[in-house]
């Protein structure tokens, strides 16, 4: 039986990406929409031929799950009460904007008893996802680097006009995905530096409790010609770097939602990407914006 679906949301995300994903996954079933705009909440709807609500709990009720695509501040209010209804949970990263707010997140996740899975898309791509399997095998990184350069938060992207994307810059919004991939390598982090750059370029360096150091560089705003993403490790083994991918988010999405609709069936409430990683992944956002803020 497909897994019944609503979408949290009604932007360029949530409609491009959740919606369409979810409508073509055979393993899901797209059912409704919640939105805070009811005009929009019902064009979105009515695109994909389903129930459009602005209350949310009438979604919760014709659902098994909700997929939730609205800003993290927002997404760190809905998925408390979604989880408290028993309903399971396709997150986005950040988890939330806070490391208070996420770790409420986590809990009322554990006390509802449901899955989560947080959408860090690189670890949903097929050749990230071997790559990474290959390096957790193998173990004893002394370190890594890697950086993300992007240019959405450039005019002409879809998500040029996102208000939190602005005010919280490549930190919040690319950190999560470097980080997804730092933590299972290089294990908790201990401390955290972190210096400033042009537009809202942030560079940060880790401390990992094994002893491990980790340079991170994240920008939303270079040059189109600049852009790329690159994350590498070295050791007793050598340098290993992740592999030439192409960004496919939809194919990521697809992965995603399959790993998640197969944990619901067997009755599992933990995976590598669930609540558990978003906690941690926002601790050291939160802790390198406070850095950030003492420096001035």
């Amino acid at each position: 039986m497909a897994l019944r679906f609503g979408v949290c949301g009604t932007g360029y995300w949530a409609q491009e990406a959740h919606a369409t994903a979810l409508a073509a996954h055979p393993e899901t079933e797209l059912v409704g929409f919640w939105g805070r705009d009811p005009a929009r909440t019902e064009a979105a709807a009515a695109r994909f031929g389903v129930a459009g609500h602005t209350d949310l709990d009438r979604l919760l009720a014709e659902v098994d799950a909700v997929a939730v695509a609205v800003p993290p501040d927002v997404q760190a209010e809905l998925a408390p009460r979604a989880a408290a209804a028993g309903r399971h949970l396709l997150l986005d990263k950040p988890l939330a904007l806070s490391a208070a707010a996420a770790r409420r997140v986590a809990e009322a996740v554990a006390a509802g008893q449901v899955a989560s899975l947080i959408f860090f898309t690189l670890r949903f791509l097929p050749e990230v996802a071997a790559w990474l399997e290959r390096v957790t095998a193998t173990g004893g990184w002394h370190g890594g680097s890697g950086a993300w350069l992007g240019a959405a938060l450039q005019p002409g992207s879809p998500f040029a006009g996102s208000t939190w994307r602005q005010r919280k810059g490549a930190l919040w919004d690319l950190g999560p995905h470097l980080l997804a991939l730092a933590l299972p390598t290089l294990g908790p982090v201990e401390r955290v530096t972190a210096g400033a750059g042009l537009g809202d370029t942030v560079h940060l360096v880790l401390r990992h409790q094994s002893g491990a150091s980790c340079a991170l560089t994240l920008s939303q705003t270079v040059p189109e010609a600049a852009e790329g993403i690159d994350f590498q490790l070295y050791g007793p083994e050598g340098r290993s770097a992740v592999p030439p991918f192409p960004l496919a988010h939809l194919v990521a999405l697809e992965e995603a939602i399959g790993q998640f609709a197969a944990m619901v069936a067997a009755g599992a409430t933990t995976h590598p990407c669930d609540v558990r990683l978003g906690v941690d992944t926002v601790a050291v956002l939160d802790a390198a914006e406070r850095f950030l803020a003492a420096a001035g």
